[in-house]
């Protein structure tokens, strides 16, 4: 297995994080009980900052993760498993690693972390066309 299918794995497994702690952190508001029943009419409560904040970056990730999972796939079946996309995909992991806490504590950071992530995404599909 190439470094870009495991780093794609770790990001898929961020993906899981980001699902979980944005449910634990609307649980935490809402309680079991509603959380655990059908959801049938509006929340008790409205959601709360970090819930909020949790939520859009799981969004966002949702945005660029199917690009990122083609854009190394694609690269692989190339055979352009090169420089550009192994770094392109360290780019793009490491930096959505840290665009969640960045973003849950309300840092200003995240904006840079998200650049990194789109280059990082941006290396990788042009890798897939430029063997590198």
């Amino acid at each position: 297995m190439t470094t870009q299918f495991v780093l794609l794995s770790v990001t898929l497994i961020l993906a899981l994080v980001n699902v979980l702690w944005a449910a634990v952190s609307r649980n935490r508001e809402v309680g079991l009980r509603y959380s655990g029943g059908p959801r049938d009419h509006d929340a008790p409560v409205p959601v709360g900052i970090v819930t909020g904040r949790l939520q859009r970056a799981q969004r966002n990730l949702y945005e660029s993760l199917p690009l990122f999972i083609a854009a190394v796939l694609i690269a692989h079946a190339a055979g352009h498993d090169g420089p550009l996309s192994l770094y392109g995909a360290w780019a793009f992991t490491l930096a959505r690693i840290a665009y969640l806490p960045l973003y849950a504590i309300g840092s200003k950071l995240r904006s840079v972390a998200w650049f990194v992530a789109v280059t990082g995404l941006l290396m990788v599909m042009a890798a897939s066309v430029v063997p590198v």
